[in-house]
């Protein structure tokens, strides 16, 4: 994800999580730490490759390292690419990235009614380990914190992951 890509990233942020999507303000602050030998944070992008929707932003994701323990910031597909199996890249390609930062596991956080999302964490070894009560505003709705120990053995190979339609853009 680069600085360009705010404006589409935040179109399918309030198209997806109208209640609680993120601001500009916090991409732009999460992606100040995702350039350089310093850099802290990881944020990619997803497109659409057809010929009429070229270009178009379809997913997105992200994740900040800190010592050997990596959080999964953001993860998001388009209602229409939902069941293609772009999450699976989008998550693959985070949990590569927490492995390059060196961290020994990945934590984060999904709503208890957001089931399509646990499954997919689930497959990927992703273990329930607690609740935040009322994490999720306006509404009140809990989080369910979940676990990924060694997230290098939890990569799947590019077989596994089959995406048709749509190209990966970190």
């Amino acid at each position: 994800m680069r600085w360009w890509d705010i404006e589409p990233v935040l179109e399918l942020e309030k198209d997806l999580f109208p209640e609680d999507a993120w601001s500009r303000g916090m991409f732009w602050s999460d992606l100040a730490h995702a350039r350089g030998p310093e850099a802290t944070r990881r944020y990619l992008v997803a497109e659409d490759d057809s010929v009429e929707r070229g270009g178009r932003i379809i997913g997105y994701g992200g994740l900040a390292a800190a010592g050997d323990v990596a959080d999964v910031q953001t993860i998001a597909v388009a209602r229409e690419h939902w069941g293609t199996g772009l999450g699976a890249v989008l998550l693959t390609e985070l949990l590569r990235a927490a492995t390059t930062f060196e961290c020994a596991e990945v934590m984060l956080e999904c709503r208890v009614d957001n089931v399509r999302a646990q499954k997919l964490y689930e497959r990927f070894g992703f273990e329930p380990i607690g609740f935040r009560r009322g994490y999720y505003q306006p509404g009140n709705v809990d989080a369910l914190v979940m676990r990924l120990r060694d997230p290098s053995a939890s990569l799947p190979s590019v077989q596994e992951i089959e995406v048709q339609g749509t190209e990966s853009n970190g």
